[in-house]
């Protein structure tokens, strides 16, 4: 009774503890899980999710602003408002926080060993605090875990911060390496198995020590050999195939594959330089609808007339900025159909002609030269990943780290490797399409031996733009963490600029989430994007990132 008696007390609590926690944007009516059930498993299907959010947030914002993916906006400060970051602020604090605080409750309540739960719920919690210090270079922590007491908490530096993160890494290590059960939880990420979450907890260990230029503590864990180095440990959240009830596609399918077509465009500047590259992903990252671009050339190398109705830019005269460096305006030939950094334009009736999100990462269509239409159940029918960090990620964070261009040039072609080979499995997904145009392996060695010569023969911005290139396109679909690599480096200088010859000062991070600034006295809003994180020492802007 004794036992019944607390359990209760700690649901309650926990319930007390949300309703205290009032200056976040996520209210108990939104979040059923968090309301209603002190189950912790369910409690972590609700973190989960939450984590998957935060990072699919982080991925798609990194991946705009260093051209990955495309972005729409003329002007930065204008295109992330104080919005921007309101849904991760309410997944981290009104979800990870309190939902994790409630679970460690209800293990110190119960006789069932929920430590499982805890580890990977402080793992989680640790990653998505070190990127909320890297977009927005402060977090809630100190006072954050005592909402009761402090019901408007202040931001803690983000270096103190980083610190936390990674004490709580150490916690959920100690936990993980009691290989506890994960009694009936459903682990979306590694199914329970705790090794491969001490190789995650170790992995996000040198996010934060390749973030801040830590070489001591990078050597320290790499030293110790248990991190992600196969494609097999990648932290990686799987979509399904259900349209309905609920819809648990990948994003990109969802908006890609419908009865009209596609909605996302693509970046210009990631499919060109695949395409001049001959890049042996381009058929697995995107599916062309069409064989020829408004403006470019087509796949047989005729060229293809303007059309002002669907893509309006073909008739346009580039702006000066766009002349003097040479940089595609608006089409890109064989059929990639995508649009430039910046491009604002309104949405024509182009669905059926703009590229598609490929079957990689997104479960979409395999591109075997077919130009169909996408539709709805086509392809992998959404059976993609949230890429998180990948074993390609840490080859390319270990050549970011060497000490010597050979040991960096050894490091990015085994990421270029182990990128291109998890890829290529991709395209069993799509079982309709024509799997001859996949590249064979000479054409995959051809194209990595060809790099690493051009890298170890370049010199300079040369080299380090190589490396950054490719950095990026095994980057994409899960590119947070190019975002940090262009603020400390300035790599690549290749990219498109903006259409905006003037779109304001690259943002060194965003602005506060403006729900928590509304009701949480104890903040102040920025008034710029230019405030740099602790671990940003680069001249401020707008000098720097010099492609800005």
């Amino acid at each position: 009774m004794k036992k019944i008696i607390k359990y209760v007390l700690v649901v309650f609590l926990a319930g007390s503890f949300l309703n205290s926690c009032d200056t976040t944007d996520l209210e108990l009516r939104d979040n059923p899980n968090i309301l209603t059930s002190g189950d912790p498993n369910l409690l972590l299907n609700s973190m989960q999710l939450a984590y998957r959010n935060n990072m699919a947030t982080f991925n798609n914002i990194g991946g705009a602003l260093t051209r990955i993916h495309f972005m729409g906006g003329r002007d930065y400060f204008n295109n992330y408002p104080g919005a921007t970051m309101n849904g991760v602020w309410s997944n981290t604090y009104s979800n990870l926080f309190a939902n994790l605080q409630a679970i460690e409750e209800v293990n110190d309540a119960s006789d069932i060993n929920y430590d499982f739960h805890i580890a990977v719920g402080k793992t989680m919690q640790a990653h998505t605090l070190l990127l909320l210090v890297d977009f927005l270079g402060s977090a809630a922590y100190t006072e954050a875990v005592n909402p009761l007491e402090f019901p408007a908490p202040r931001l803690d530096d983000g270096a103190s911060v980083y610190q936390a993160a990674l004490g709580l890494l150490d916690e959920a290590e100690a936990l993980m390496s009691t290989n506890p059960s994960a009694t009936g939880a459903t682990d979306f990420f590694y199914g329970g198995d705790t090794a491969k979450w001490i190789k995650a907890i170790n992995s996000i260990r040198l996010k934060a020590y390749v973030t801040t230029n830590d070489a001591a503590g990078f050597n320290a864990v790499i030293a110790g050999n248990n991190f992600i180095s196969s494609s097999d440990d990648d932290l990686q959240f799987e979509y399904g195939t259900s349209e309905l009830q609920p819809d648990t596609r990948h994003p990109d399918f969802a908006n890609d594959y419908t009865p009209s077509g596609a909605n996302i465009y693509h970046s210009n500047w990631t499919m060109e330089t695949m395409l001049l590259k001959d890049d042996p992903r381009i058929r697995y990252y995107y599916y062309r609808q069409v064989d020829g671009t408004p403006g470019a050339n087509d796949i047989n190398g005729d060229a293809v007339d303007p059309d002002e109705e669907l893509l309006a830019c073909s008739l346009v005269v580039p702006p000066q900025h766009y002349q003097d460096g040479g940089y595609t305006f608006c089409s890109v030939d064989n059929g990639y159909w995508g649009r430039s950094h910046g491009n604002d334009e309104g949405t024509p009736p182009d669905g059926f002609q703009r590229t598609a999100s490929g079957v990689y990462p997104a479960g979409g269509r395999f591109d075997d030269n077919s130009f169909d239409v996408v539709g709805l159940g086509l392809g992998g029918g959404g059976a993609g990943i949230e890429p998180i960090i990948l074993a390609s990620t840490i080859d390319f964070w270990r050549a970011d780290m060497a000490t010597s261009d050979a040991d960096k040039a050894t490091f990015m072609q085994a990421g270029m490797e182990k990128s291109i080979a998890k890829v290529q499995t991709f395209a069993a997904l799509d079982a309709s399409s024509d799997k001859s145009f996949e590249p064979s392996e000479s054409d995959v060695t051809a194209y990595i031996d060809g790099i690493v010569a051009d890298f170890n023969a370049a010199t300079g911005d040369d080299k380090e733009n190589i490396f950054a290139e490719q950095y990026w396109i095994a980057l994409y679909g899960g590119a947070a963490e190019s975002f940090n690599y262009y603020r400390k480096t300035g790599y690549p200088t290749t990219v498109l600029p903006s259409w905006e010859p003037n779109p304001g000062a690259f943002p060194r991070s965003f602005l506060l989430p403006q729900n928590e600034v509304v009701t949480n006295p104890n903040l102040t809003q920025k008034t710029t994007l230019t405030e740099q994180v602790f671990w940003d020492t680069n001249p401020a802007s707008p000098t720097f990132p010099p492609a800005n």
